[in-house]
């Protein structure tokens, strides 16, 4: 087996695939909301276990998808 071969040895490179990286982030998205709506929902339980900070996880989670989830709609136009 060869690690490096000629230019004239090779194949081309394949033509990039198409994706919609759309449904990527609304199903990412879609999660930290579940994440968030639990997090608010057990926001007692979650405090007396020290772990306030799962609350702004899912915040911060959902935030960064749907800032990419609008990023992703400016690009395409």
């Amino acid at each position: 087996m060869r690690l490096w071969l000629k230019d004239s040895e090779r194949r081309p490179d394949p033509l990039p695939a198409r994706t919609d990286a759309r449904k990527a982030l609304l199903a990412g998205s879609g999660g930290w909301l579940v994440a968030l709506v639990l997090a608010v929902v057990l926001r007692g339980e979650l405090a007396a276990a020290g772990v306030n900070w799962w609350l702004w996880t899912a915040i911060i989670g959902l935030g960064l998808g749907l800032l990419g989830l609008a990023w992703v709609q400016f690009r395409r136009r």
